[in-house]
């Protein structure tokens, strides 16, 4: 996910379900596997592929996080579909193509590193729709925006976003993964699954076949369905029931049309409620009910908020602008409060561990640097299975986290008119939020990087304010140097993750390293490329007050708030939002530290605020639904065909994810083609103002 950071429930599936045994043989406490030094892993063909899966996940994702604030990662689209097409690959191609030599779990992780690496970076679904919103980039003489003449300066911050996190995950490596152990619940899946798919002799290549067919056909009719649903979008994506009763002469049903209470058949939010497992997803939908069902409804009653009346029909009302007095600028505040508290809370409660975790980290590191047994020094005496020659050398890593470092301290001043120091400050940030992120996520699966981010715009706030500076160079900074900080501790948990899945496949670090440096690369082009696809097709983008099909969920929370801390003026927080945020951040943490003390069996009835804050910020109802309906599929599934879903249900999942969101690019060629839902398409069943 990007923005909107939702721990799924692959802890649990890891320790509770059938996974349990093979994440038993697979932890590298137990592992007995040793390093392999003739088993190819870096190839050609291995880079190709997995890039081309990580770019595909990369439009899926700029596509759904834009439209729902959500965005899914690529190890497992890696794993199944790097195996489905190298398998038949290095067994029927010719050598010239790739073909031939032994296609092994080591290559496949190559695969999936490469992918997962050029999966792209969330910057271009939050911070840079944002300066466009706020005219903090180029702007044409109409008041549009000219995003082709920002080209280079949108390249420049994609690049610094990119490097740091990269680079910094070697290091960490040894401590977290090797000396810590840590779980890392979804890279174990990745390594379980690939494991999977290479042994077991006859029975598990029936296996791997099936889980790749399941996987394509969900994508092929996941992709299929959102195409037929741009042009028919009222009968097949968007069900408007109350406004239908509406139509029909109910006119109270009117009300809730008003709340966005629709069923939406979104294939993605399916598919993520079938990962995401139920605790997280009925959370997620509680937490909406909270927001849209009571809290926004009695706020309009009180007059403490109000819509937008429809000068046509009066009784259609609009309550979900991102600005005041609307009913979700209100529950954005307590939203984000809920999430950073929730986030916090989390983490406070392995506290001393994390601690620990960064005060041996940086003694690991500076071991490093001065060529010192790092396991001595951070008082542990776990040694690394890989072999010297098989390390990334020391030297690699430092070089290019100083280019990244000079890199950014050029771009964002060149660029950006960002000072040194605070770029500086922007690094430091980054990294020691990739400290608490990996410790968290490695420990718990929970990625806090919503609250990261959140919690960055509050420091460069702080420091613009310090510094006087004027409001538009205030937002610039708080919106660039945010990114940045954000952007590095999410990839540096991406990356070690990718290096936990490898070490429990014994695989090649330097291998590793150097399938993310090259997947990043990737990224870089491809997220840039994509996000111009979908800007020149729908500059709505850049426009909140413009009528758009995306909601846009994360790019109006990060406008709202860097407005909202550089000037008051223009957005001050309702005094009432502000005291309900401050009580609904000390509830969020009280639940989350209760649910410490409660026995393991009964965590899963104790509400995901997290879950409940991101319901708040989201702009439309229809997603949390999805996502139980999806997690109720997957729990009906597991329950009565278990070896059926065992096999097929991650895959199934992953394929309606990425497909609709393939659907959705598909989408934007069309549009800018001209070929348009206007012209060719019908608004049958949709509402009066469409859908």
């Amino acid at each position: 996910m990007a923005d909107s950071q939702i721990p799924l429930d692959t802890g649990e599936v890891l320790r509770e379900k059938k996974e349990r045994d093979s994440f038993e043989r697979t932890h590298p406490d137990v592992v007995e596997e040793e390093f392999h030094h003739d088993e190819q892993q870096l190839t050609f063909r291995a880079i190709i592929v997995g890039v081309i899966l990580g770019s595909i996940v990369c439009a899926s994702n700029l596509y759904l996080g834009l439209k729902t604030g959500f965005t899914f990662g690529a190890a497992l689209i890696g794993s199944i579909l790097g195996f489905s097409i190298l398998k038949p690959w290095s067994t029927y191609a010719p050598r010239f193509l790739g073909g031939g030599g032994h296609f092994g779990p080591r290559e496949n992780c190559t695969v999936q590193t490469a992918a997962t690496a050029a999966g792209g970076l969330a910057l271009f679904i939050t911070s840079v729709p944002s300066l466009y919103n706020l005219k903090l980039l180029s702007m044409k003489p109409d008041g549009s925006p000219d995003i082709h003449a920002d080209i280079g300066r949108l390249l420049a911050l994609t690049v610094s976003c990119a490097g740091f996190g990269l680079f910094f995950a070697i290091p960490l490596r040894k401590y977290f993964v090797i000396q810590r152990q840590l779980v890392f619940p979804t890279p174990t899946a990745s390594a379980v699954t690939i494991k999977s798919l290479h042994t077991g002799g006859k029975e598990a290549a029936l296996v791997a076949k099936t889980k790749s067919k399941a996987l394509i056909i969900t994508f092929a009719a996941a992709m299929a369905w959102t195409m037929v649903g741009y042009f028919v979008p009222g009968l097949v994506q968007e069900w408007h029931i109350f406004a239908w009763l509406y139509s029909a002469g109910v006119k109270g049903a009117q009300q809730l049309e008003n709340w966005k209470w629709y069923l939406g058949w979104t294939p993605a939010m399916i598919g993520g409620g079938m990962l995401m497992g139920p605790n997280a997803a009925g959370s997620m939908w509680l937490g909406t009910f909270l927001a849209y069902g009571f809290i926004g409804p009695v706020l309009v009653a009180a007059k403490e908020c109000a819509g937008s009346i429809n000068k046509a029909d009066p009784n259609i009302i609009n309550y979900f602008s991102a600005k005041a007095p609307m009913p979700r600028y209100w529950l954005l505040w307590p939203g984000v409060m809920i999430m950073v508290c929730a986030s916090f809370a989390e983490m406070g409660m392995n506290g001393k561990t994390i601690y620990r975790g960064i005060k041996a980290a940086i003694v690991t590191i500076a071991a490093r640097f001065k060529k010192a047994d790092a396991s001595a020094a951070a008082g542990t005496t776990s040694e690394d299975p890989v072999p010297p020659e098989e390390q990334v050398p020391t030297w690699q890593w430092i070089v290019g986290l100083t280019i990244s470092v000079v890199m950014a301290i050029v771009f964002l001043s060149v660029f950006f008119h960002v000072g040194v120091g605070e770029t500086l400050l922007s690094i430091i940030v980054a990294f020691i939020f990739a400290f608490v992120a990996i410790e968290s996520t490695g420990a718990t699966d929970v990625n806090p990087t919503g609250a990261i981010a959140k919690t960055s715009q509050f420091i460069f706030a702080g420091v613009s304010k310090a510094a006087n500076v004027p409001v538009a160079e205030a937002q610039r900074l708080n919106l660039v140097a945010g990114s940045l900080a954000a952007s590095a501790a999410h990839q540096s948990c991406d990356m070690v993750g990718d290096l936990k899945t490898g070490h429990i496949l014994r695989a090649s670090p330097r291998s590793q390293f150097h399938a993310q440096i090259l997947g990043s690369i990737v990224g870089v082009f491809t997220s840039l490329g994509v996000f111009l696809v979908f800007a020149t097709a729908y500059p709505c983008i850049m426009n909140l007050d413009q009528k758009c099909i995306f909601d846009l969920p994360s790019v109006s929370a990060w406008n709202a708030i860097t407005v909202a801390l550089t000037d008051t003026t223009k957005a001050p927080i309702p005094a009432s939002s502000g005291w309900s945020s401050i009580g609904l951040g000390l509830f969020a943490i009280l639940v989350t530290v209760g649910k410490h003390y409660l026995p393991q069996k009964y965590r899963i009835f104790v509400p995901n605020m997290s879950a409940i804050g991101i319901s708040f910020v989201l702009t439309s109802t229809h997603y949390s639904t999805a996502m139980v309906i999806g997690s109720i599929v997957a729990v009906v599934w597991e329950r009565r065909a278990p070896k059926s879903w065992e096999v097929m249900g991650w895959a199934v999942a992953s394929g309606m994810i990425a497909g609709e969101g393939i659907g959705g690019l598909f989408q934007a060629i069309l549009q800018i083609a001209g070929v348009t839902n206007d012209r060719y398409g019908t608004q049958f069943g949709c509402p009066k103002l469409g859908c």
